[in-house]
């Protein structure tokens, strides 16, 4: 299903979930459409729905070039890492664990094809999804020392956001779903 028809099929429950996304998605006037459809495609694979990964990434692959497509799956696997890696620095108390060294390879991180500001707008957005504060603050001062402005930071935010609670919604329509035939067969089992 296209990304479009996932998310006028989403139920009444996200109505707000859809006026949100027409407003930052479809009528978006913040970003550039680079940046816009980075962050689609990145908060997608972040939020882990099948579905909604599946349909981000076909659309954006529309209006990315495929440099660019590469440049934003490379930021959301790394982000994916580096997220639970910085995560657990910062809620350990235990202070020798900032002092040694990471040795994970985090290339993507530069030689990525597209401008820095994109790719760490990216790597922001995703770094909110996994709630990763580390991780958040040193990309936010990454952008924030090239020149983007709060309002920048805050329209990728929101799109991440908005993309986040459309992936739960999606999986727990899919979830009530599979229950609910999970119990039409289960009678039909029993008799048998």
């Amino acid at each position: 299903m296209n990304l479009d028809a996932l998310i006028d099929n989403l139920p009444s429950s996200a109505k707000d979930l859809k006026l949100n996304y027409s407003s930052l998605v479809r009528n978006n006037s913040e970003l550039t459409p680079q940046q816009l459809w980075g962050t689609v495609a990145v908060s997608a694979m972040a939020t882990r729905s099948a579905s909604l990964t599946a349909a981000a990434l076909d659309a954006a692959a529309a209006q990315l070039s495929p440099a660019a497509l590469e440049a934003a799956k490379s930021a959301a696997g790394i982000m994916g890492m580096n997220n639970i890696f910085y995560r657990f620095h910062h809620l350990s108390s235990n202070p020798k664990y900032a002092t040694m060294p990471a040795r994970l390879r985090m290339n993507g991180l530069r030689g990525h094809g597209v401008e820095d500001v994109d790719f760490e707008l990216w790597s922001l957005a995703v770094s909110a999804i996994n709630g990763c504060g580390k991780c958040v603050d040193a990309h936010e001062n990454v952008v924030r020392g090239k020149g983007a402005t709060e309002e920048l930071v805050l329209a990728v935010v929101r799109v991440a956001a908005v993309i986040h609670a459309i992936g739960v919604v999606l999986d727990s329509v899919q979830a009530q779903s599979a229950s609910v035939l999970a119990m039409e067969v289960e009678p039909a089992n029993a008799t048998a």
